[in-house]
């Protein structure tokens, strides 16, 4: 780190800074550096380094490592998964991902202390400049403008202040995202928000080829059994332990009253004895994080600030995938910023910049509307008990809902559920 802060000022200078190393930062930083652009990759922690995550990837976020260059083989520690398996209702489903043009048919896991770092080296090696324990507090502005022209922050374990230049600047520092509250882009509170807890146990059921979602939630600790917003889930990572986790949505009144780890606890006490889900089984704490939803911070580009990941909010709210979407936004923003530096004149950069929001509205803007209404419909439990009730014993229903869920059509040359899912996606708002 030394060594970094006595490099002259040019070593301090990119064409674009990016700030976060997650899966949306790196993917950024990768297809930038690929193509040519000197670019900057600032992660506050050091690699390895834990996150809260489900840790199942779908086929979607499955063809973006594809297209990093990422060794998904099994040699090379990725466990792959052939569908989804969904419990509710008192059935028992079990699907495997659609057989599509567009995606793979299979998933991965992978946990995300190696995922993260994984993809930060390999914008490294695309060329990409990476600095760990680098914690970027706020933007610096040009005083005519108002454009972030480059950002302050604090190198190493000495918190030593410095400060990098860039005319542009990638915000994929999560949730949280300093600097965007910096820039004014502030959550908005009609938007849904859900919240992850998970842990790992010691478990037989490691090498599970499906991933599990457990549709009813039942909270069984009281003198009535309460049904809550949400959904479980039992990854295998293939290593000896599943990841156990829930999804919770923030749309009623039983989010804030919870201690959600403590429901996880007895949800998992409720599990058969084999599976191994006890407490003297837990491998580590039990860890909880956001899921911003459905674009809940706007504008996606600001004066010369884009937002990818969660920092724009980009989870899916049918089911609280974050990684492909953070992956996904990257390779459309690295391509916004891609077209802006090979432009003239500072309008005309301008110009392919404020595309960026435009293509994640029509990337995603309908889909994610009709998403915010199925948040709705679900947060009402009677709601969510009749739909496993009745759909789960439906698979031809199911099918399509999986395909709706998860995300997965072909745009162009698909079957009949396809275009239904693209046209319905198509007339919604895209907000």
């Amino acid at each position: 780190m030394a060594e970094a802060l006595s490099k002259p000022a040019s070593e301090r200078t990119a064409d674009v800074i990016v700030v976060g190393a997650g899966p949306a930062g790196s993917t950024t930083a990768y297809h930038l550096a690929r193509s040519g652009l000197d670019v900057l990759l600032l992660e506050k922690t050091a690699f390895p380094r834990e996150k809260v995550c489900g840790d199942g990837l779908t086929p979607r976020a499955t063809k973006q490592l594809v297209a990093m260059g990422i060794d998904i083989s099994e040699e090379a520690g990725w466990l792959r998964n052939k569908g989804l398996r969904i419990i509710g209702g008192g059935h028992r489903l079990q699907m495997d991902w659609p057989d599509l043009a567009s995606y793979p048919d299979y998933g991965l896991v992978r946990k995300r202390d190696d995922f993260d770092e994984q993809l930060a080296r390999q914008a490294e090696k695309a060329g990409a400049r990476l600095y760990e324990r680098c914690n970027v507090g706020e933007p610096i502005l040009d005083e005519r403008t108002g454009h972030v022209t480059g950002v302050h922050a604090k190198l190493g374990d000495e918190k030593t202040p410095v400060t990098f230049h860039a005319p542009v600047v990638v915000a994929a520092d999560g949730n949280s995202t300093r600097l965007s509250l910096k820039m004014g882009l502030h959550r908005r509170e009609d938007r849904p928000m859900g919240v992850a807890v998970r842990t790992y146990f010691t478990s037989p059921r490691h090498d599970d080829d499906y991933l599990e979602s457990w549709l009813e939630l039942w909270d069984r600790r009281g003198e009535q059994d309460r049904l809550l917003p949400g959904y479980g889930w039992v990854f295998g990572m293939g290593d000896g332990t599943s990841n156990v986790g829930l999804g919770v949505l923030n749309t009623t009144s039983t989010f804030k009253e919870l201690d959600w780890r403590e429901v996880l606890k007895a949800w998992c006490a409720s599990m058969p004895a084999e599976w191994g889900y006890t407490p003297e089984n837990m491998q580590g704490p039990i860890r909880g994080a956001a899921l911003p939803m459905a674009f809940n911070r706007q504008p996606h580009y600001t004066r010369g600030l884009l937002l990818v990941g969660d920092a724009g909010g980009l989870v899916n709210p049918f089911n609280g995938e974050g990684i492909a979407y953070a992956m996904e936004s990257g390779f459309i923003a690295a391509d916004s910023i891609l077209q802006a530096h090979a432009r003239a004149t500072p309008a005309q950069r301008e110009l392919a910049l404020r595309r960026y929001p435009k293509v994640l509205k029509d990337t995603y803007g309908g889909y994610y509307t009709m998403g915010r209404a199925f948040v709705k419909l679900i947060g009402n439990p009677k709601i969510m008990k009749l739909a496993t009730e009745r759909g789960l014993s439906h698979p031809l229903l199911m099918r399509f809902t999986l395909k709706m869920l998860a995300n997965l059509t072909d745009p162009t040359g698909g079957d009949t559920m396809d275009r239904i899912i693209n046209g319905l996606s198509k007339v919604a708002p895209r907000s």
